[in-house]
C-alpha cells in the first residue's frame, strides 16, 4: 500500500461521518398518523361513501357491480325486495347488506367506475384507522351518507302505483328503426 491509497481511505471516512450528520439533522419525514395528518394530493381515493338521492331514497340498487368489478374482492353485496310499505331505492331493489373490507381493499376505483347510479364514491378523506380487524369491516349504515335536511330517512312508505323517482328516465326508442 502506498501513502496515495492510504490517504484516500482515510478521507472516506469523515465523508461517511459527514453524511450521516446531514441526514441526521434534517427534519423527519414521518408523522404520528392519527393524530397528525399530511396534505393530501387533489386525485387522493379515500373513504368510501354510498350516496342517496336528493328525496332521500339511496342510489345503491343491489346490482352487485361494484362487488364484480372489485380485484381485490373487498365488497359485499346482498340485495334486497323494495315494497310499497319499506321504499329504500328507486328500483326494485335495494342493497339490504353492504360491506367493504378495507384491510382488503387497494383503492382502485373500479367499484365507483362500475356502479351503474353513481352511488359509491372514493371521497379525499383521510382513511380512518382501527384497532381490530372487525373494525375495518364497514358495513352499510357506516358508509351511508345521512339524508338531507327536511326528507324523511329510508324506509319510505309510498303509495302502490304512484312512485316520485328523482331520476331522469331513459328517453323512449323510436320503433320505426
Amino acid at each position: 500500500m502506498n501513502w496515495k491509497t492510504t490517504f484516500r481511505k482515510l478521507t472516506r471516512i469523515p465523508l461517511g461521518f459527514y453524511t450521516v450528520l446531514q441526514q441526521t439533522l434534517r427534519k423527519p419525514v414521518t408523522v404520528q398518523y392519527p393524530e397528525q395528518t399530511r396534505p393530501m394530493v387533489p386525485r387522493f381515493r379515500g373513504r368510501h361513501h354510498l350516496k342517496r338521492y336528493d328525496n332521500g331514497l339511496e342510489r345503491c340498487i343491489g346490482c352487485a357491480l361494484c362487488a364484480a368489478a372489485c380485484p381485490a374482492d373487498a365488497i359485499y353485496v346482498e340485495a334486497g325486495e323494495n315494497t310499497n310499505d319499506a321504499r329504500f331505492s328507486p328500483g326494485e331493489r335495494y342493497s339490504q347488506t353492504y360491506e367493504i373490507n378495507m384491510l382488503r381493499c387497494i383503492f382502485c376505483g373500479y367499484c365507483e367506475d362500475a356502479c351503474p347510479t353513481n352511488a359509491i364514491v372514493l371521497e379525499p378523506i383521510e382513511f380512518p384507522t382501527g384497532y381490530s380487524r372487525e373494525a375495518m369491516i364497514y358495513t352499510k349504515s357506516m358508509l351511508l351518507e345521512s339524508p338531507p335536511i327536511n326528507v324523511p330517512a329510508t324506509p319510505q312508505v309510498t303509495e302502490p302505483g304512484k312512485f316520485d323517482r328523482s331520476i331522469v328516465p331513459f328517453p323512449p326508442i323510436d320503433q320505426q328503426a
